[in-house]
């Protein structure tokens, strides 16, 4: 077995995220965290090296002597957003992390959506193993095997090198064992700069919680590299027990829960709600869901359980292009959830997503009308991304020029062809935030876009300069 620790560490260092960086609301990197629960549950001495506030380079390096550890593993979080896309600053950082340990004569394991969507370019910096799908289990496995020198090549979800060349394990682990884990090892960090950083910038310290894992919908565009279609549920009590233990012990103020979908279960909702309330006064908390999930009783479940936030993934206001998404849902259903939980006293936020294919300026039209009628509390704008092994990723393939990534999260380009530069996007964001929040934004919309025309040449597709000058957008900011 293994005498000294396994070391865990990530490749996200939130000063290398200027969006994250300006937006300060950093969360622990909860994945790696239940990487190590899983290994310290098994027995096998377990160490985390946190990269978000620290030097990376320079703290990783001084874990290695500090641990001295046996295997360094990069276990990426899978319940962080930004780390479902491949962000330049993410895998560089994961190569030098790689490089770092190698030099010092230690073997490299990763795991990530990046790493199992592009395997060769990490091996190809010299590390060992990458692990696919659900990993904690196999991460378990392999780590017994290599403490026990034996061949670990048979273990499902592995990819590596032999002497025959690259060798994928027959199918993706999924961890069925996942929510019966302990909750995660919070104490291999420090939590106090997440702490300082909250109170700092906002007065309050949240932290991230999960009660789920994986999505069973079929969107065709989100990334689902590591659950599948599969879908786990922690047992409500352990959730609300958790929930209490951060208030108590860490004075957290606030919780998000970094689940896909949020409330797919109305009788679990239920008796989480009831355990909650069992404890007394609720920690507040936000979640992200759903729209055709908010029914009448779930809304009031949330509300009993301390739901402050819901963020629905709307993404359109076009059904022909929800349609074209699968996303499997209807704009109605839009409409009904924010009016629901408005009437609850719950904020409603939604997430938009531009550029899909097929989507012109009617279809721009309709979502800029969704906004309008329904006043959400806040958004997000995001351009559609072709994530590797998606149908939408296989669709736009051929379109893909040397630019597959983004750089960090504030990118913001359309990687395939869409009907408009990326430049008119940014302002139509910009303005779509200028009208929920209430702020005048024309001039600045008109400057940005005035002069652009669409990378489409389609007669349907009117240019930015053309539709400029009709009511519709300048409405979207219109004060003066």
């Amino acid at each position: 077995m293994l005498a000294n620790p396994v070391l865990l560490t990530h490749s996200y260092h939130l000063a290398s995220d200027a969006k994250q960086w300006r937006k300060m609301q950093p969360y622990p990197p909860l994945g790696t965290l239940y990487a190590a629960t899983a290994l310290r549950a098994a027995g096998i001495p377990v160490a985390v090296f946190d990269t978000t506030f620290v030097d990376p380079l320079v703290g990783f390096e001084e874990a290695l002597k500090q641990y001295r550890p046996e295997l360094v593993v990069i276990y990426e979080d899978d319940f962080n957003f930004v780390t479902k896309m491949c962000l330049t600053h993410m895998r560089e950082l994961a190569r030098d992390l790689a490089r770092l340990a190698s030099a010092y004569g230690i073997p490299v394991i990763a795991h990530g959506s990046d790493a199992t969507d592009n395997p060769e370019i990490y091996l190809d910096q010299g590390i060992s193993y990458i692990l696919s799908g659900e990993a904690e289990h196999t991460l378990v496995e392999l780590c017994i095997a290599l403490g026990n020198y034996e061949v670990a090549g048979s273990i499902p979800g592995l990819v590596y090198r032999d002497d025959k060349g690259l060798h994928t394990a027959p199918s993706p682990s999924r961890n069925l064992l996942w929510p019966a884990l302990p909750k995660p090892a919070r104490d291999l960090i420090d939590l106090n700069p997440y702490r300082d950083a909250w109170v700092a910038h906002h007065g309050f310290f949240s932290t991230n919680v999960v009660a789920s894992r994986g999505c069973p919908y079929r969107c065709n565009w989100c990334a689902k590299p590591i659950s599948g279609d599969r879908f786990h549920l922690r047992s409500p009590q352990a959730v609300a027990d958790e929930l209490h233990e951060l208030k108590a012990l860490h004075h957290v103020d606030h919780v998000w829960f970094g689940d896909d979908v949020f409330a797919l279960d109305h009788r679990w909702l239920e008796s989480f709600a009831n355990a909650v309330e069992a404890y007394g006064n609720p920690t507040p908390f936000k979640i992200q869901t759903r729209a055709d999930l908010m029914s009448e009783a779930n809304v009031t479940n949330l509300k009993r359980a301390g739901c402050t936030e819901v963020w629905l993934g709307a993404e359109s206001g076009s059904q022909q292009i929800l349609d074209a998404m699968n996303k499997g849902l209807k704009v109605s259903a839009i409409h009904t959830a924010r009016h629901r939980l408005g009437e609850a006293d719950i904020r409603a936020c939604f997430f938009l997503q531009f550029g899909y294919p097929g989507e012109t300026w009617p279809e721009i039209s309709e979502t800029i009308q969704l906004v309008r009628d329904t006043k959400p509390d806040d958004i997000g704008v995001s351009l559609s991304y072709p994530l590797p092994g998606t149908p939408f990723y296989e669709r736009v393939q051929q379109q893909l020029g040397e630019k597959r990534n983004w750089a960090d999260s504030d990118d913001l380009c359309t990687i395939h062809t869409a009907a408009y530069q990326d430049v008119f996007y940014h302002a139509l964001r910009d303005a779509l935030h200028a009208e929920v929040n209430g702020v005048d934004a024309t001039k600045a919309l008109w400057q940005r876009v005035h002069s652009l025309e669409p990378i489409s040449r389609n007669t349907h597709v009117l240019p930015p300069h053309r539709f400029l000058h009709t009511s519709d957008l300048v409405s979207i900011t219109e004060s003066a």
